[in-house]
């Protein structure tokens, strides 16, 4: 093929490639910024309500040891319908985070998104899970790398 016809080809590819939307990534700071939102927003009226209302005071909490679990089941299964709705959390639609599928950048399946945050408490407990999004340049963590998503910034 001649040089002419190689150079016009690849102006053309260069334009179509233009058309298709870039992805922003969602920043590391702004991920554990809404994590810490969620925290607040979520998981701690849960544990209020489980040590205060059902269990009756701290002390019957720390001596229970289904009690944190129950927390925790709680607090993944809204985690879970949240971003399965939306692709948000209340901490990430304060950061305008969305969770995506990382190829057809749709809302993620309720089994997927439980998956997910299974994935990060597993992570997250031998550390390897917030130490990877440090290493790559998408900031993908290690729970978005097995479940094929990603976090991308929206406007």
């Amino acid at each position: 093929m001649r040089f002419r016809k190689l150079k016009k080809q690849s102006k053309i590819n260069s334009t179509n490639n233009q058309d298709t939307p870039k992805i922003k990534y969602a920043k590391i700071t702004d991920k554990i910024k809404a994590f810490i939102t969620d925290m607040f927003m979520i998981y701690a009226p849960i544990l209020y309500i489980i040590t205060y209302v059902v269990m009756g005071g701290k002390d019957e909490f720390q001596e229970s040891q289904i009690a944190p679990l129950i927390g925790v089941s709680l607090y993944a299964l809204i985690y879970a319908v949240l971003l399965s709705k939306s692709g948000q959390t209340p901490g990430k639609k304060a950061y305008t985070i969305k969770v995506v599928d990382e190829i057809k950048q749709t809302n993620i399946s309720f089994v997927r998104a439980l998956c997910r945050f299974i994935i990060f408490l597993l992570g997250a407990t031998v550390l390897v899970g917030l130490i990877v999004p440090f290493y790559r340049k998408d900031n993908k963590g290690l729970h978005d790398i097995l479940c094929k998503t990603v976090e991308i910034e929206i406007e």
